[in-house]
């Protein structure tokens, strides 16, 4: 395979394109809107209707795991009082998904290439003349 399970993640975490590494993943000049395809080796960014839906529910998990979670247990443990919690609660549930969303949908392709780097246009192989004779 041309592309690794190592490569694949590293673009992931850096935001990157999962099969040539291009930096566009979003629309110059926007936070929130997605490429189609990448600019440079034309790798489409959404496979399918709903195929957003597993970066949501990356950005939900890590809001719930790393940020509100953590608020409820300062509140239980009495280091924060019950306004204060709410209000963090409140604010950090509307601000954290924002600010997470680039990163969840570039996480949701790292997940999905690194269980399946057979799909990257990079990792395909050609076929034989002798497959093709097969089929």
């Amino acid at each position: 395979m041309k592309v690794t399970h190592g490569l694949i993640i590293t673009r992931g975490l850096t935001h990157r394109c999962p099969n040539c590494g291009g930096r566009q993943l979003f629309k110059a000049g926007t936070l929130f809107e997605l490429n189609r395809e990448c600019p440079d080796c034309r790798l489409k960014f959404e496979k399918d209707d709903g195929f957003f839906l597993g970066a949501m529910s990356l950005n939900y998990g890590v809001t719930l795991v790393g940020f509100l979670i953590p608020v409820l247990l300062a509140w239980y443990a009495g280091w924060l009082g019950g306004r204060l919690a709410v209000g963090l609660a409140i604010g950090g549930s509307l601000v954290v998904p924002m600010l997470l969303y680039r990163s969840s949908r570039s996480w949701q392709l790292m997940l999905y290439y690194s269980f399946f780097p057979q799909h990257l246009p990079a990792n395909r192989r050609p076929l034989d003349a002798t497959e093709d004779e097969n089929v």
